[in-house]
């Protein structure tokens, strides 16, 4: 048995303009607690400023809450802009986070998604991935516990220490985030950190999951690091239901929501133009709207481009009403989950060995109960024993009698 593949969630969120903010935020907690009850590795959530969709602004608030409604789920920033924080103030806000879920916390890092929050603090959308690089090159050594001085034209560090040693040693598991460009790579490799692929079905995405993961090693090598595929996570959209045309009925739900926003606001180019969009969105790779077995097809497709990595991550998508949605998930830790998990192969075993034997261990059990049966007509004869057992065992009553 191999390393098994984890299994999780990256909630952005996306809520469309409709739907109560507030009940929104809850339905979010409430998915990490049923994801928790099915056995599901992990949950990512994102931080955002505007645009009115993305509605959680504090992945740290959001963690803190669910870590205590949950018990085993890991809770990540899915994923934290650096360039908005001072990186003393997040460091020790995710070391504190450390020490609260005694472990579970996961620290995702990023430039920043959308232009809007970059311009609204004044941050130049240019500078966004240079910043994010100086910030996680002192934030691996804060949440190491290290001492830190460093100035930039955006921040300053003198003898910077976390006063808390951490609780997760060495630190807490960062990931950077990666889509097509190398830049995650090379700021994971630079670090010996792991990578978030957020849009690995994407086109571009996808078919740079490898040449981003031999750049990741390279520049690892380069400064002395290795990088694990176990902490390499790839995310996509998949909801899945019994049958395809379930699936397809039940996400035409919010799917048209989901579209606009990356359609007229977001700055990723993942929504179709032109066509059935579910159509597109299946026929492209980018997404699963089907049955487990094609989440199972997809999940192998991805295996066999990157090469291998630790964790599938469903990007949650709000396409189908909550009841279909808590659904798909439990499909998937029902039926997809075991094929990649090994979690029935000595079930598997076990079977095959009773069933190969069953002629040897029927026939014990048959001899074992037919001593009984003549003991027992050996001392109290056949009165009370039905006529069928007797004529198993090739006698009847006038025959004994008789004898």
């Amino acid at each position: 048995m191999g390393e098994k593949l984890r299994f999780g969630t990256f909630i952005a969120p996306f809520h469309p303009l409709r739907e109560n903010p507030t009940q929104a935020i809850e339905r979010d907690l409430d998915l990490v607690v049923h994801l928790d009850k099915l056995g599901y590795d992990e949950a990512w959530i994102g931080e955002h400023h505007s645009a009115g969709y993305e509605l959680i602004a504090s992945p740290e608030l959001f963690i803190a809450f669910a870590a205590e409604r949950t018990r085993n789920i890991r809770l990540g920033t899915g994923v934290s802009s650096l360039p908005y924080h001072h990186p003393l103030m997040l460091a020790d806000r995710i070391n504190q986070l450390d020490h609260m879920t005694r472990g579970r916390v996961m620290f995702g890092v990023g430039p920043g998604a959308l232009p809007s929050d970059a311009f609204m603090m004044g941050i130049p959308v240019a500078k966004q991935r240079d910043r994010m690089d100086e910030a996680l090159d002192v934030l691996v050594r804060l949440l190491r516990g290290e001492t830190v001085t460093r100035k930039t034209d955006w921040f300053e560090l003198a003898e910077a220490k976390l006063q808390m040693t951490p609780y997760t040693r060495p630190s807490v598991e960062i990931a950077v985030a990666s889509q097509v460009s190398p830049t995650g790579a090379q700021a994971a490799g630079r670090n010996g950190v792991g990578i978030l692929s957020i849009g690995a079905t994407q086109t571009g995405g996808f078919n740079a999951l490898a040449s981003n993961w031999a750049i990741a090693e390279d520049v690892a090598r380069e400064n002395g690091k290795t990088m694990d595929r176990g902490r390499w996570r790839l995310v996509g959209p998949m909801h899945v239901a019994a049958t395809r045309e379930e699936a397809r009925a039940q996400v035409r739900f919010g799917i048209e929501d989901w579209l606009y926003y990356f359609r007229e606001v977001a700055a990723l180019p993942l929504a179709p133009t032109e066509g059935d969009p579910i159509d597109a969105l299946v026929d492209n790779g980018m997404a699963v709207v089907g049955t487990p077995e094609d989440a199972v097809r997809q999940i192998e497709r991805l295996q066999q481009q990157s090469g291998g990595f630790g964790a599938f991550l469903t990007l949650d998508t709000n396409w189908a009403e909550w009841d279909a949605k808590k659904k798909s998930y439990e499909l998937i830790a029902r039926y997809v989950m075991p094929k990649f998990q090994d979690l029935n192969i000595n079930r598997d075993t076990s079977l095959a060995w009773a069933r190969d034997n069953r002629p040897r261990f029927i026939g014990e059990a048959q001899a074992a109960v037919g001593a009984r049966v003549a003991q027992h007509i050996q001392q109290k004869g056949t009165e009370n024993i039905r006529p069928e057992i007797l004529a198993a065992m090739g006698l009847d009553k006038k025959t004994d009698a008789a004898e």
